[in-house]
């Protein structure tokens, strides 16, 4: 080799859209709204967090082809919030070979950080860049909202799911998938051509992966005190016998894996394990951080001082 100077894949600038500002859960409006977002400090309405991982998996295929939807794994730690209009790239650091982890993060058309990650292919991840936060992470102070919740909580049920190309996925996410591959970032027809599939069959886009873990969350049954206003901090999507399909029902269970505080939030960790129908085969594990914002609680401030 003449040099060692470390190169990266990029993608082109896009502009992903907001899909989110009707989105509702505990009765009231999210910080994806403008109107909420401007309230609790915010310009704007964010760009939903998942939606950027569109943006590698072009990325992602050139390096390790079709198996990254069968075993591949996004593992993102957001820095900052994107808003309608701003322009977004993504950018992928090749491993060297022989290995299966690679450096990634996105960036806003100035520079300005968006979020951090490590992209893998599995079976052997590794250690992926969540699994260094979590292991990173202190015991938080006396919580508030999350008082209620404990490491190792599972939800309440098994939760069988399903994403048809044209259901309505809900409050949480109101919008279809065919309405989410009008406006999605990175077309493939794999998402909705079965004869253009290598598995035959139209398979779930990595991002909306999360909306399916997502779309049944309510019936875990976490008792998360409210009302509160939450985002995604951190995210992971590790298929473990991939892809998932368009159509196919899953069943669904979760537990909670950690909690921990900031300055403006309290957090749980929640794992949310995608089986087949039957609940015997794994396919795919979602890791996921729900920041709740501290200050968008009632009376948050005479609530801490009282525990």
């Amino acid at each position: 080799m003449s040099f060692d100077t470390p190169l990266a894949l990029c993608g082109p600038l896009r502009q992903p859209k907001q899909m989110l500002a009707d989105q509702e859960y505990g009765g009231h409006a999210s910080i994806h709204d403008d109107a909420m977002a401007e309230k609790l400090g915010f310009r704007a309405g964010p760009i939903e967090g998942p939606t950027h991982f569109s943006q590698f998996d072009p990325l992602a295929v050139k390096l390790w082809g079709p198996a990254w939807f069968e075993r591949g794994c996004i593992s993102a730690h957001y820095l900052n919030m994107v808003v309608e209009g701003e322009s977004v790239r993504a950018f992928v650091e090749p491993p060297a070979p022989g290995a299966t982890r690679a450096r990634a993060w996105a960036e806003k058309a100035d520079g300005t950080p968006v979020l951090e990650a490590s992209l893998s292919i599995g079976p052997d991840h590794g250690q992926t860049l969540l699994a260094e936060r979590l292991a990173a992470l202190r015991p938080p102070g006396p919580l508030v909202i999350l008082a209620d919740l404990h490491v190792g909580m599972a939800g309440a049920q098994d939760e069988p799911v399903c994403m048809a190309a044209d259901q309505h996925m809900g409050a949480l996410y109101p919008f279809s998938l065919t309405q989410k591959l009008a406006r999605i970032t990175e077309r493939s027809p794999w998402y909705d051509n079965a004869a253009a599939s290598p598995w035959g069959r139209a398979i779930i886009p990595t991002e909306m992966i999360s909306v399916l873990a997502e779309y049944s969350g309510k019936s875990a049954g976490f008792p998360v005190k409210g009302p509160v206003v939450g985002l995604f901090a951190d995210l992971e999507i590790r298929l473990i016998d991939g892809p998932l399909f368009v159509g196919e029902p899953y069943l669904i269970r979760r537990e909670v894996v950690a909690l921990a505080e900031s300055k403006r939030t309290e957090s749980y960790w929640v794992r949310t394990r995608i089986f087949d129908a039957a609940g015997a085969q794994l396919k795919c594990e979602v890791l996921l951080n729900h920041a709740t914002l501290k200050h968008s609680y009632e009376g948050y401030e005479a609530a801490r001082a009282a525990r």
